[in-house]
Formats: structure tokens, C-alpha cells, sequence
């Protein structure tokens, strides 16, 4: 029985060696340790009306940051570019990718189109016609109603 006793020490030996070396396993993550750089500075070209700038940012390849440009993006009414960004969370670093919000200070602005006199239609019929107000179905017999000869 010596033996057994012997064997079950070693094995829980074995077992506490493995429990303390687990956690040292379980710190391995993927989160980025090193912040970003500062943003550099870019000149933003002249946009079309509809787009607006998506400014650059830093992307992480695994190893380091790098600077990816930014560039013209289509314009979306009612809603404004939130940009690429870092946040910091513990000790690691998180990169949040751009997105759309909605802007709560924008103003809907309706196009006005040029509005038609009212008359306009029945200047335009009474010109082809000669009729006024269309009462005449244009064959002489009034409204249209009955036999027509």
C-alpha cells in the first residue's frame, strides 16, 4: 500500500504543478497592449456636395500600427461620420471602427420647386379648346348626357 499512497501523491503533485502553470496559459490574449500613436495630420481634399471625409486612422497588423488614409465617403442625410477610434479598456487597447449616427442637429430641408400658377391649366385648356370651365364634352350637346343625334 506504500506504493499507492506514494503514487497517489505524486499524482496530485502532477495536478497542483499543472493547476499553477494554467493561469499563466490563460494570459495569453489578443488585446493590444500598446496604444495607438497620435492621428496624423491630413489635408482634406475638396469633396464633392454629397460626400463627406472619413479622416485616417491606425489599424494594428499583428506585430505594429499602421496608418491606413482616410478618404471620401458618400453623404447619408440625417446622419453624421463617427470615425475610427481607440479606446482604452484595462490595460489594452480596442479599436472601434467607424459607423454612421444619427445627427440630432440636423435640419430636413425640403427642395422647393417652382410653383405653377393655378389658373396656368385652365389658360392652357382654353386655348385648345375654346371652352371655358369644361361643361361641353366638345360635340355641341352640353354635358354629354342622352341620345346624340
Amino acid at each position: 500500500m506504500i506504493i499507492n499512497h506514494s503514487l497517489k501523491k505524486i499524482m496530485l503533485a502532477i495536478v497542483l504543478a499543472g493547476a499553477a502553470a494554467a493561469p499563466a496559459i490563460a494570459q495569453v490574449s489578443i488585446n493590444i497592449n500598446l496604444a495607438p500613436p497620435p492621428p496624423q495630420h491630413e489635408a482634406v481634399p475638396a469633396l464633392a456636395p454629397a460626400q463627406v471625409w472619413a479622416p485616417g486612422y491606425w489599424a494594428w497588423t499583428g506585430e505594429r500600427h499602421v496608418w491606413v488614409r482616410g478618404h471620401a465617403i458618400q453623404k447619408r442625410d440625417g446622419y453624421r461620420w463617427a470615425p475610427d477610434r481607440w479606446e482604452q479598456r484595462g490595460n489594452g487597447y480596442y479599436r472601434q471602427p467607424g459607423t454612421w449616427v444619427r445627427d440630432a442637429n440636423h435640419v430636413y430641408v425640403k427642395d422647393k420647386k417652382d410653383k405653377k400658377d393655378k389658373y396656368e391649366k385652365y389658360d392652357k385648356r382654353d386655348k385648345h379648346n375654346d371652352k371655358r370651365h369644361g361643361n361641353d364634352n366638345g360635340n355641341g350637346h352640353g354635358k354629354g348626357h342622352g341620345k346624340h343625334d
